[in-house]
């Protein structure tokens, strides 16, 4: 068998389909930036519709108290001395006890921090036969403690976290 040689004519039909399979098998750069933007608008027209509710943000507040407490329950039995945290004017803070008193934590988990949740004032109540109100909550060097109610307010209402007196605090 002997082939013969393609002719232009015979080339060009297949040249054809094969660059319209070419192009139709995905977008442009420019194709792909129209979609870009128009999600890009879509996600900001959305995100400006949608409004926090300050009672979410009040309890995701008291939640990550609750969860500072436990750390600082562990840090005081890992250093062997107390550790108190006590809410100062627009925010809170851990101190812990030294020779010459207490001083101020500052590192990054128990450092000062503003408030969050839009919190505006804070209740401490040791449960007993008084119902001790107190201005600040001390975490001492043995897992078992009094039991505790730290109450948050604001504009949306109040969240309580509650100490079992076990070293674990929970919203309510």
């Amino acid at each position: 068998m002997h082939s013969r040689p393609l002719r232009r004519c015979d080339r060009t039909p297949m040249r054809t389909a094969h660059a319209a399979r070419a192009r139709s098998a995905g977008f442009t750069l420019l194709e792909m930036l129209v979609v870009l933007m128009i999600a890009g608008l879509l996600v900001s027209l959305a995100s400006l519709s949608l409004t926090r509710n300050p009672r979410t943000d009040l309890n995701e507040e008291a939640q990550r108290l609750a969860l500072l407490f436990e750390s600082a329950g562990d840090e005081a039995q890992v250093r062997a001395r107390p550790i108190a945290w006590q809410p100062v004017e627009g925010g809170f803070r851990f101190d812990v006890h030294t020779e010459d008193g207490w001083r101020p934590l500052r590192d990054d988990l128990l450092g000062p921090r503003k408030w969050e949740g839009g919190v505006t004032g804070v209740s401490i109540t040791y449960s007993g036969a008084d119902d001790l109100h107190a201005n600040r909550l001390v975490f001492g060097t043995e897992a078992v403690e009094q039991p505790v109610e730290i109450t948050l307010f604001s504009a949306a209402g109040r969240a309580t976290i509650v100490g079992t007196g076990a070293g674990r605090y929970e919203v309510r």
